[in-house]
């Protein structure tokens, strides 16, 4: 059956379509005009409202009480159908710190999870976040679980993925570090500064051994001094970077986040959530890698105070990127889905709303609340008015 929107805002890389129309049939995009089409078996009005790509969020660990660390199908499965609500189409299924045994057991999960009689948002692959980070910079990810890079660990991690990890985040400054960034690099898998205390110097050469992308800025990693820049810096300055940023207001004022845009542009920065298994639930106290996490005031912390991720969605970090520093219709797509797609080797099919492309929209009012989300051409989503 074939879905034809019209009289809707179309957001396209270059330009936005005021009311134009786009027409889907078998999970692809076949047809964007300026006009009606009048070929759709259904026709949706969408006057008032946006057509963007469908989010892709590279930083999640979980949401609607599931947690990749769970390490079933029905975890990935959950987090899945739920992100849809938020307009997210795609993401990276997020470990973190644990036991060899835990992250071997998640990363099999994923490898074997095909997704399939699943309605929601695909799973791209797998973000590695740890267990080759710094213990100063340990933030929520335990402690006792963190190990120095180790290539020949890699790649039994990597073996357990069925060949699904895409991003790895390390701590480059840590022995074995740089053998292992030239590692990643060799194999085609994006290496990631975070949770790591590197000077500027050391991030800069871990640039030139092949990182190219930055977890969490700001978060966990050497900040910006006038004597040394750090990652922060390195961050800010190496145009060769790819720079995830939590924009709830909690994990960086909304200034931080300005100071942030104005370094990375649209061209540099991707929105990500970094949430666990409390988003889309009622405050109260849950799990993080066996660390009880409290979340109130949409903050999420551990018993010390420390930052647990986070219980954003990414269509929130979008209204208020809108909302706070104006951004155009074009900066919002690369920043929610464009750079993705492209970093990820996806942009064949994800991050614009083109001929050929995956038909993963969300339709969207001014200030971002989701109305509808399609998934490969799947309904998966309708706001109840």
């Amino acid at each position: 059956m074939s879905v034809e929107y019209q009289n809707v805002r179309i957001v396209q890389k270059d330009r936005t379509i005021e009311e134009g129309s786009v027409l889907f049939e078998e999970g692809e995009i076949r047809n964007v005009s300026d006009s009606p089409l009048g070929r759709g078996d259904t026709v949706i009005d969408g006057k008032g409202l946006s057509l963007f790509p469908g989010f892709i969020d590279v930083h999640i660990h979980g949401a609607n009480g599931h947690d990749v660390m769970d390490a079933t199908p029905e975890a990935l499965q959950g987090i899945a159908e739920i992100l849809p609500e938020e307009g997210t189409t795609s993401f990276l299924a997020t470990t973190m710190t644990q036991s060899p045994e835990n992250i071997e057991r998640a990363l099999r999960n994923a490898g074997s999870f095909t997704g399939e009689n699943v309605s929601g948002a695909e799973m791209l692959g797998v973000h590695l976040e740890g267990p080759f980070i710094s213990g100063r910079k340990a933030g929520a990810q335990p402690v006792d679980y963190i190990r120095e890079p180790s290539v020949t660990k890699f790649e039994s991690y990597r073996k357990a993925s069925n060949d699904m990890i895409s991003l790895v985040t390390l701590a480059p400054e840590e022995k074995g570090g740089e053998e292992l960034i030239r590692h990643l690099k060799t194999r085609g898998i994006i290496a990631s500064m975070g949770h790591t205390d590197a000077t500027f110097d050391e991030a800069e050469a871990a640039v030139e051994a092949g990182v190219s992308h930055v977890t969490h800025l700001y978060n966990q990693m050497s900040g910006l001094h006038h004597r040394d820049p750090g990652v922060t810096g390195a961050a800010f300055t190496d145009p060769r970077l790819m720079v995830e940023l939590i924009v709830d207001h909690i994990h960086s004022r909304k200034e931080a986040v300005e100071i942030a845009y104005r370094q990375l542009t649209d061209e540099r920065m991707l929105l990500i959530t970094d949430a666990m298994r409390a988003k889309c639930l009622p405050e109260g106290t849950y799990d993080l890698g066996g660390q009880d996490v409290t979340v109130e005031n949409q903050k999420a912390v551990l018993e010390d105070g420390t930052l647990a991720g986070s219980i954003l969605t990414l269509s929130k970090a979008a209204s208020l990127m809108k909302k706070h520093l104006h951004l155009s219709d074009q900066e919002l797509l690369a920043i929610t889905s464009g750079n993705a797609a492209g970093e990820l080797g996806v942009e064949n099919r994800k991050g614009s709303i083109a001929p050929g492309k995956d038909a993963d929209l969300v339709l969207v009012d001014n200030d971002f609340n989701v109305h509808a989300t399609w998934c490969r051409g799947e309904l998966v989503y309708e706001r109840k008015e």
